[in-house]
Formats: C-alpha cells, sequence, structure tokens
C-alpha cells in the first residue's frame, strides 16, 4: 500500500514539475528580443521610427543595454536621444505585435508594419494584421493597455 502511495505522490509530484517548468519556460519576457543580433525589436533603432518615419536597422557600434535587452541604432546622434528619454522611445507592450497584446497573446513582429500613434511606437506581427490594427488602433490600444499587465503576469 505504501509502495502505491509513494508511486502515486511521484507521478504528481513529476507532472507537476513538468507543468511548471514548460509554464515558466513560456514565459513572456517584458521586452521582445529577436532577430539574429537577438536584440530588442529584431536589431531596428527605436528612435529611427520616429526621426526617419521608417524602421532602420540598428548597428553594433551604437548598442546599449536597456531594462534587460540590447537596443541597437543607426547612429550615434539615435542612442544619445533615447538615453535621454527610453520611455519616450521604446514600442509599446515591449515590442510585442500591439495587435496579439489587444488580443491576449503575444506575437513577433516585423519592423515595416509599424504606426506612431500619439507619441508613441505601436509594431505589429504582418501586413494583414496591421491592416486590421489600423481599422481599430484606438480600440486595440484601449484593450492592449488591459491585457499587457495580465499577459506579463502569466
Amino acid at each position: 500500500m505504501k509502495a502505491k502511495l509513494f508511486k502515486n505522490c511521484s507521478i504528481v509530484a513529476t507532472a507537476l514539475f513538468t507543468m511548471l517548468m514548460v509554464s515558466s519556460a513560456h514565459a513572456v519576457k517584458p521586452i521582445y528580443i529577436g532577430g539574429k543580433e537577438r536584440a530588442a525589436i529584431r536589431g531596428y533603432d527605436p528612435v529611427a521610427f520616429f526621426v526617419d518615419s521608417e524602421p532602420v536597422k540598428g548597428l553594433k557600434e551604437f548598442t546599449v543595454e536597456h531594462q534587460g535587452a540590447k537596443w541597437m541604432f543607426a547612429n550615434q546622434q539615435n542612442l544619445d536621444a533615447f538615453k535621454a528619454s527610453p520611455d519616450y522611445y521604446m514600442p509599446q507592450y515591449g515590442g510585442y505585435c500591439a495587435y496579439a497584446v489587444a488580443n491576449g497573446s503575444t506575437a513577433s513582429i516585423k519592423p515595416q508594419f509599424f504606426t506612431i500613434h500619439e507619441n508613441k511606437l505601436y509594431l505589429n506581427y504582418s501586413k494583414s494584421v496591421y491592416k486590421k490594427w489600423l481599422k481599430d488602433k484606438d480600440g486595440y490600444i484601449s484593450e492592449g493597455n488591459k491585457e499587457w499587465p495580465r499577459i506579463l503576469e502569466k
């Protein structure tokens, strides 16, 4: 009887440990890291979206660590602007797809599908998602602002 109870407890403990490991392996990091550079927002310069109105790839020589992520910039001027005001230039929802966050999940991004809205940078996963996003970005932002803290808590 004791052997059977021990075996059952062992099975339950193993299952719980496995579930814990799987759920922690899928925990959302607060900043989206991607691309071969393993940098925030795939190594694109967050300041360039504001000053150049387009995505511009950052360079290794203009890099800074911020909030546990490597951020890359196209030039020293953009790097300095970010250092002076990182919260202004950082993308919303840690750089994850804003549409996905509004729908309670996360997704990677393609930097060419971006929006600057009310001086904030939002990124999207694909052209089709970007088109959906544009149809009701205020509604998606409202939902995203509610969902983002929940997503980070998971």
